[in-house]
């Protein structure tokens, strides 16, 4: 008999790992960005391309190694995002430890894109753990194990920005990183000793025919399997404009989030003033309350009639508000109500919009849910770059009048919501079962997704 190792519990530890430590590089590069912009004399606007780069890699590698999965399994694809985070790091490290502050000029700041980019690898470390505890789970149990994995795997920005000040202030810049590259190799040796594919997986990889390591693994409870046709999917579902429609509200929530994640520590230094470790704890606090508000969205979305509608007028009617008082705070004591707002509006609706995405597109649940949450963590690009050319047009005030790019994404959200609230298509058919099994996997991103 092949062998086999794992069980979905340890699967469901080693994709967590995974998914924990890809956030690492990003939440160090943002924190520490500021001390690259005073020693290179970046403008605002280069300073939030800096930041925002690791959410272009992130977001758009979601994508096709999520489909990846579909073919090797989980472990495979994770390693190698988390390898390109730890190049992406060392180089860092590197260039802290060997150029930082004489040395360090404008000159080198391609170079600091470049291993950006790398840095954000990582975060779609997401879309791959997703899949692999898919495959680990019958239905009946992914809630619990996907609340897990995405909760869990969430905080990680929050639980660094609250560490990195300590960091900064004991170890310095250059122990800082290399402490994080560190961990990221850890991490990273961790999760190839501990990850583990389904066994259906493990099977294929021993050269068992499809068909007989379906059997085997269905016999040792493995109850889904790789969809036969993922690239259709996403072409039927990047044909329905409901798709789009989705996109654009994440892009305003999740992007909005991960886009803040990686501001907000500039936006209280360069701002009002703050210490360092301060900024690290508001940016900390905003993002481990935006990952537990989104846990509570999922059961509200379940619970309300309609509920991923209802809950996302909701949500975004708060994160409007919370807009409107971050432009209006020219005072500190009025900007921390502000991302409070932020976070409850952002993390409801974040939970929300996977909830919609079945009853939107019910003919390519997978596919849909593939082109929202990449694209939309795309939000955590563009968004920064918005910020920081207030800054640059406006001076000091852009810092707070830049929030205005989210009550106009808020609003067109919402409007976007309303429209598909009342624009139901009639019931379909329900699909053959082959059709649902293919789709399984990726209708799971979508379950993570509305309690992460």
């Amino acid at each position: 008999m092949k062998e086999m190792k794992g069980t979905p519990a340890q699967g469901l530890f080693g994709a967590t790992l995974g998914f924990f430590i890809g956030f690492a590089a990003v939440a160090l590069f943002g924190t520490t960005a500021s001390r690259f912009q005073a020693v290179m004399h970046l403008s605002p606007l280069a300073v939030a391309c800096l930041v925002a780069v690791p959410s272009l890699t992130g977001g758009l590698l979601r994508i096709p190694f999520s489909a990846w999965v579909d073919t090797t399994g989980g472990r495979k694809p994770l390693l190698v995002l988390l390898s390109l985070s730890i190049v992406g790091m060392a180089g860092l490290w590197g260039v802290v430890n060997f150029l930082y502050p004489e040395r360090l000029t404008a000159s080198m700041y391609p170079l600091l894109l470049v291993l950006a980019l790398l840095c954000g690898c990582g975060i779609a470390a997401f879309s791959v753990g997703v899949a692999q505890v898919s495959y680990w789970y019958p239905r009946n149990k992914q809630g619990a194990a996907l609340a897990i994995f995405g909760g869990v795997g969430n905080l990680a920005p929050g639980i660094f920005s609250f560490v990195l000040p300590v960091a900064l202030a004991t170890l310095g810049l250059a122990g800082s990183y290399l402490v994080w590259t560190a961990m990221l190799i850890v991490g990273t040796i961790l999760y190839a000793l501990l990850g583990r594919n389904a066994w259906y997986f493990q099977l294929r990889a021993q050269n068992v025919a499809p068909d007989e390591a379906k059997r085997i693994a269905q016999e040792h409870g493995q109850f889904l399997f790789p969809a036969r046709s993922l690239s259709d999917s996403l072409r039927v579902s990047a044909r329905v404009w409901r798709t789009w429609a989705l996109v654009c509200i994440y892009f305003t929530t999740f992007g909005g989030f991960m886009a803040l994640t990686a501001w907000f520590p500039t936006y209280w230094k360069s701002g009002f003033g703050v210490s360092a470790m301060t900024a690290g704890l508001l940016t900390g606090t905003f993002s481990v309350l935006t990952s537990l508000v989104r846990v509570g969205g999922g059961i509200l979305a379940d619970k309300l009639s309609d509920g991923g509608e209802n809950t996302s007028v909701l949500s975004l009617v708060i994160m409007i508000m919370g807009a409107l008082v971050m432009v209006d705070a020219h005072q500190f004591e009025l900007a921390v109500p502000g991302i409070v707002l932020l976070a409850f509006g952002m993390g409801l609706c974040n939970a929300a919009v996977f909830k919609m995405v079945p009853q939107a597109v019910p003919q390519a649940v997978g596919g849909a849910a593939g082109w929202v949450g990449g694209l939309g963590a795309l939000g955590g690009f563009v968004i920064p770059l918005v910020l920081g050319m207030a800054v640059r047009n406006l001076g000091a005030a852009g810092y707070s009048i830049g929030f205005i790019v989210f009550v106009f994404l808020g609003l067109l959200s919402l409007s976007l919501v309303w429209i598909l609230k009342y624009s139901h298509e009639p019931a379909m058919e329900p699909a053959p079962a082959a059709a649902q099994d293919a789709q399984a996997p990726a209708m799971s991103a979508a379950a993570v997704a509305a309690v992460r």
